[in-house]
């Protein structure tokens, strides 16, 4: 079986779909990604071939002018649901410029089954074309995909008139990592397949390995604020983060930072390590809490290993991750901007995680619901099945 991964430009768009493209190639199938310039630095991370179309859209850059010099919780607040609709609306415009090699590339490939993201719509403009199932994946809890459709149906009016098409065809199948009591009320329904986290590669730093024998009994906590928030002018939220974990006490800190931020993040905290960001399924065994922004990769990192967290949103759906935890019992969020610059609710809040047994047992009753999901080597027959109808039928 041929696979075509299309993805759209934003690299962790595409690290969660990488663990059922390595239970494919498991399988004996070949994958291939295609991509703007954006993804294939993630596509390489997870030791996928990968093809690159368009130039590089440079997204951060635009959030980043836009923002004004504020993170964008200060700028724009939390959104309202249907205002997830215009989330693709920085790449689709583009899509279409591509779209014409894409096509070319598909037919040259010849796949028996296409996968993608849930917004990438691309896929399914290619789909339809050469009569190909397509199926769509989650990233976690999805507040966006139904609404972003409308946004979809609106870029795409011309190609679908093409195609004879009055809507944006829906996928033969919409895998959902999210396990059931974490997902949204009311989303469409998808097919479950177990979550595996994959946050990029990286090395096993050594003295992580050495601390697994060597640390003593304090109380672990990870804090990370994902690949742009520091970015996305974040590095006064991590500062105050980190100055309120100091006043824990038996508690050790660890915060992914990356250098090119520390001169401005200062002096830190006796019992904070800050270290270099590293794939958190490395990290978080040894941790019993996480502070983050609410991304979808942290979230259901976090998630699988039981770990109860404290968000912080700052945008998109990260605000939903932080009301699925709390409603579960096995977080809490925090989504006012200026009480994300106090230093008391971010220590009260971690505090509570780490000493109150409710936030834990849920945490740890939430990864074991995600661990009795099917894994995606068992999805795999399905959708082998699902490419021989296909096939079938063309």
């Amino acid at each position: 079986m041929r696979v075509l991964m299309i993805n759209t430009p934003v690299s962790t768009h595409l690290t969660p779909l990488v663990p059922l493209a390595w239970a494919l190639r498991a399988a004996g199938h070949d994958v291939l990604v295609v991509g703007r310039e954006d993804v294939l630095g993630a596509a390489a991370s997870g030791g996928l071939n990968a093809v690159g179309i368009g130039d590089r859209l440079r997204l951060d850059d635009m959030l980043i002018e836009r923002l004004g010099g504020k993170r964008p919780l200060q700028s724009w607040g939390r959104p309202a649901l249907d205002q997830l609709s215009n989330i693709g609306s920085l790449w689709m415009p583009q899509t279409l410029d591509v779209l014409p090699d894409y096509l070319d590339l598909a037919r040259d490939f010849g796949p028996d089954l296409i996968l993608s993201d849930p917004i990438e719509y691309i896929s399914l403009v290619v789909g339809e074309k050469l009569g190909v199932p397509v199926v769509q994946q989650r990233w976690g809890v999805d507040p966006i995909s139904d609404q972003a459709r409308t946004t979809g149906r609106t870029w795409f009016a011309d190609v679908l008139a093409e195609l004879g098409l009055t809507d944006l065809p829906r996928p033969a199948v919409l895998l959902d990592p999210c396990p059931p009591s974490l997902q949204l009320a009311g989303t469409t329904p998808g097919t479950p397949m177990r979550y595996v986290p994959f946050n990029g590669n990286g090395r096993l730093p050594e003295w992580l390995r050495r601390d697994s024998r060597e640390r003593g009994t304090a109380r672990r906590v990870a804090v990370s604020l994902g690949g742009r928030t520091l970015a996305y002018h974040g590095v006064p939220l991590m500062r105050n983060i980190l100055g309120a974990l100091g006043g824990l006490p038996d508690t050790e800190v660890l915060a992914t930072v990356e250098e090119e931020y520390r001169g401005a993040l200062g002096e830190v905290p006796g019992n904070v390590r800050l270290i270099d960001p590293v794939p958190l399924n490395l990290l978080l065994g040894s941790c019993r809490a996480v502070v983050h922004h609410g991304g979808s990769g942290t979230a259901m990192t976090a998630s699988a290993f039981g770990l109860p967290q404290l968000v912080l949103p700052q945008l998109a759906d990260q605000f939903w991750h932080g009301d699925a935890l709390a409603r579960v019992g096995a977080g809490i969020t925090i989504e006012d901007a200026a009480r994300q610059d106090e230093p008391e609710p971010v220590r009260e809040a971690v505090a509570a995680l780490l000493g109150e047994p409710g936030y834990t047992k849920a945490a740890g009753e939430l990864r074991e619901e995600m661990a009795a999901m099917p894994a995606p080597l068992q999805v795999v027959a399905d959708l082998e099945e699902l490419a021989g109808a296909g096939r079938a039928g063309r």
